[in-house]
């Protein structure tokens, strides 16, 4: 709904003129409503000022004075009103930079981040949505992390819903960016259940974007990169989403894979090649972004280079298959050759990794399910 004031052409002229002057009064009387003392008066221009900024620009900025008000209601009322305000301030900051500062320097952390703790579900979805949202403005990125907001995000992200999950993960995402942050997400030891979550979510989906994003920043510490290897089906989970990712996700998931392997490649590399991770990677170096194709080829050096010299005999395994590929994508006709010899080296990486879930799957318990599965995955490939 646009709340723009009438443009000065007549009815007959312009259709739009009359819900254009409704709407303009309907902001009029939102702002005169949450100014008021009467609490259902409030209650009722918070789901005023909901509709209105749901979808207009125009309504976010003359409805900019709300804030504050609607803040206060954060502060006094009952879960009712807290609910009722955090959707009307979630709409009025989105796509917003003015008002994602302003609810902040209202004081809207200290009663977000408290409901963050609630038993109410509902009310702690509505709080880690707001934080998300906040969190995307690069003023507010230190002023979260130094109100306490991490590590309970990291208990939502652990514990939530799976909406208040995902968008707990997102929140997180965006504090990751701002690098004084990253130390203080490490400390809440969150890639556990970033891993949870990636493992479940669509592998094309924003979600998984943001885990792996927020993954490529944590490992680049070393307590990030024990984490990921030492939890089940980390490295895999990463190796999935770059198989199966959107473009952007895969990006990420090759840049915490490359920045493991050249933190340590000795520590790291075989962790890397035991969840088959070639043909992904032969993949992303023909249809990949270009920061994706180079991130690749890197990769695959690092993979396809043994610290022991190689015998006479090696010249058909899997590393020496991988560099001709490194030495050929270089070259004038890199998409065909590249693509050609594609479909071999998937064969080859396949039988390989086949070969070692099987002799994984011997000295499994029955209760080793995931590894049978993905051994069954591989050869149902």
């Amino acid at each position: 709904m646009d709340c723009s004031s009438s443009d000065g052409h007549s009815p007959d002229t312009n259709p739009d003129a009359d819900s254009t002057v409704r709407a303009s009064s309907a902001v009029r009387r939102a702002l005169h409503l949450i100014q008021s003392e009467d609490p259902d008066l409030k209650l009722q221009a918070a789901g005023e000022i909901r509709r209105l900024t749901k979808t207009s620009q125009r309504c976010r900025r003359q409805l900019s004075q709300a804030v504050g008000p609607l803040v206060s209601m954060l502060r006094f009322y009952s879960p009712e009103f807290h609910e009722a305000a955090l959707l009307a301030l979630l709409n009025l900051a989105v796509k917003d930079e003015k008002n994602k500062i302003s609810i902040v320097e209202a004081g809207a952390l200290v009663p977000i981040i408290s409901f963050l703790k609630s038993q109410n579900l509902i009310l702690q979805e509505y709080a880690t949505a707001s934080l998300l949202t906040l969190s995307a403005s690069a003023s507010n990125k230190p002023i979260i992390s130094a109100s306490g907001a991490i590590p309970l995000l990291v208990d939502v992200l652990r514990d939530g819903s799976p909406q208040a999950k995902a968008d707990a993960v997102m929140a997180l995402s965006n504090l990751s960016t701002d690098p004084s942050n990253l130390s203080v997400i490490l400390e809440t030891k969150p890639i556990p259940y970033i891993v949870d979550l990636l493992k479940t979510c669509k592998k094309s989906s924003k979600t998984a974007e943001k885990c792996s994003a927020l993954l490529e920043s944590l490992v680049g510490f070393d307590e990030g990169r024990t984490a990921l290897t030492s939890e089940e089906g980390g490295v895999l989970a990463v190796v999935e989403v770059l198989e199966n990712g959107s473009l952007q996700s895969r990006e990420h998931a090759v840049g915490a894979l490359l920045t493991m392997c050249q933190s340590d490649r000795c520590k790291y590399r075989e962790p890397i090649l035991r969840e088959g991770v070639i043909p992904g990677l032969l993949e992303l170096t023909v249809q990949g972004t270009p920061k994706s194709q180079s991130k690749a080829k890197m990769l695959l050096q690092l993979l396809r280079e043994s610290p022991y010299p190689r015998s006479e005999h090696q010249a058909g395994t899997l590393e020496n298959i991988v560099s001709n590929i490194i030495s050929k994508i270089d070259g004038d006709d890199q998409s065909g050759k590249a693509k050609k010899m594609l479909a071999e080296m998937v064969q080859v990486s396949m039988e390989q990794s086949l070969r070692h879930l099987q002799q994984r799957a011997l000295v499994c318990t029955p209760t080793d399910l995931p590894i049978t599965t993905r051994a069954s995955e591989v050869s149902s490939k």
